[in-house]
């Protein structure tokens, strides 16, 4: 498409300055393959602050905590989202999602997952202005999960992740081959009965989920690249105001589980060094070596915090804020979005608004989901 090749240029121009921001600060920003794993694919969690290990159950939590799924109300959720990127740039760059849930019973349930992120399409043209072809590089992760309440209260599940990278372009290196791996998930919720307090009803939820623990992907020979191995914690509490309103407020903070560059290795030297490292004693090494010590390993972890407002579970308001330190990547936005519930098809809308210093490419951007609920209800026994 035409302009596309600017618009990518743009946003390595973007990760350039971050760079720049982060050596000015003597720190060190960390950056993985599959970056998209880390954006919020459903409407609801960016309406949120892109959060969603200790919200209520739906669709779509699949990608946060899929022991979730154990506390869902109804025997089956099928949720689909489009975000669109850069969208004052192009208008064919977008992450789609679609993610389905099926209760087993009372206590378990059963949830799978697609994620495609795709740059659409890239007419390339040599120095002559002459045509040499058009690429579609894209990414994409399928998943499969299992949910367990191990009583009343808690649950834990575990995922299993295919995931593949076809973004190197063919037509500038003929030795460009997709990255493949796959990644576990390993999570828990919890979620407290209803607790009468002097003026209103409340309950208190928590989330902890470690995400695409795996191996490294591989590109070509020599070229390895850590995936988004995550570490991400919430808790959350329900105040009911009476039988119609509720106001939910969460808080969450997650954490990279991936080595901090070194800064003073030279490209190269970097990249040796992450092809010599070990995927899973990188998960442990990464809660120590930042050139910072202890303050740089506080610089790394995200916060978030959301608000949801909602009318007898057929209208929706939310509002959410996300701060990444300026040295990590300086991803800071605030997020609004809404919710409409009609008997079995919900609709979800989100709008993300750009505070940082650093351009985001989902600065102004309309988040559209569909939600289907069928079957029976599963109430709290």
């Amino acid at each position: 498409m035409k302009y596309k090749i600017i618009g990518c240029l743009l946003l390595s121009l973007g990760v350039s300055k971050a760079f720049a921001q982060d050596r000015n600060n003597l720190n060190s920003t960390i950056t993985t393959a599959l970056p998209f794993l880390q954006v919020a694919a459903d409407a609801r969690a960016g309406g949120l602050g892109d959060q969603g290990v200790a919200t209520s159950a739906d669709a779509f939590s699949q990608q946060w905590n899929a022991a979730k799924y154990a506390f869902a109300e109804k025997e089956i959720g099928v949720g689909l989202t489009i975000t669109p990127y850069l969208t004052q740039l192009v208008d064919d760059i977008i992450l789609a999602n679609i993610a389905g849930y099926k209760k087993l019973d009372e206590r378990s349930a059963v949830a799978a997952s697609i994620r495609y992120f795709s740059l659409g399409e890239i007419n390339l043209r040599d120095n002559q202005g002459l045509e040499q072809g058009v690429e579609k590089p894209n990414s994409l992760s399928i998943d499969v999960s299992y949910a367990l309440k191990l009583n009343e209260r808690f649950s834990m599940a575990v995922a299993g992740r295919y995931l593949r990278d076809d973004l190197r372009l063919q037509s500038v290196d003929q030795n460009a081959e997709a990255g493949n791996s796959f990644g576990v998930d390993i999570t828990a919720f919890y979620q407290s009965e209803n607790i009468p307090y002097r003026n209103f009803d409340g309950r208190w939820r928590a989330g902890l989920a470690f995400t695409n623990i795996g191996p490294k992907i591989s590109y070509s020979e020599g070229v390895e690249s850590f995936i988004p191995t995550n570490a991400r914690a919430g808790f959350g509490f329900d105040m009911g105001i009476d039988s119609y309103n509720t106001v939910k407020a969460t808080l969450e903070f997650s954490k990279l589980l991936v080595p901090t560059p070194d800064r003073s290795l030279s490209g190269a030297e970097r990249q040796q060094e992450i092809n010599d490292a070990s995927a899973i004693g990188s998960i442990f090494s990464s809660l120590t070596d930042a050139p910072g010590g202890i303050r740089e390993e506080i610089t790394e972890i995200t916060t978030s915090f959301g608000v949801e407002y909602d009318y007898n579970d057929i209208f929706a308001l939310r509002a959410g804020y996300f701060h990444e330190f300026e040295s990590k990547g300086a991803r800071q936005f605030v997020s609004l979005g809404a919710g409409f519930k009609y008997t079995s098809i919900g609709v979800d809308l989100s709008y993300l608004f750009n505070t940082s210093s650093i351009p985001s490419p989902l600065d102004g951007t309309l988040r559209v989901g569909l939600t289907f609920l069928f079957g029976q209800d599963y109430n709290e026994y």
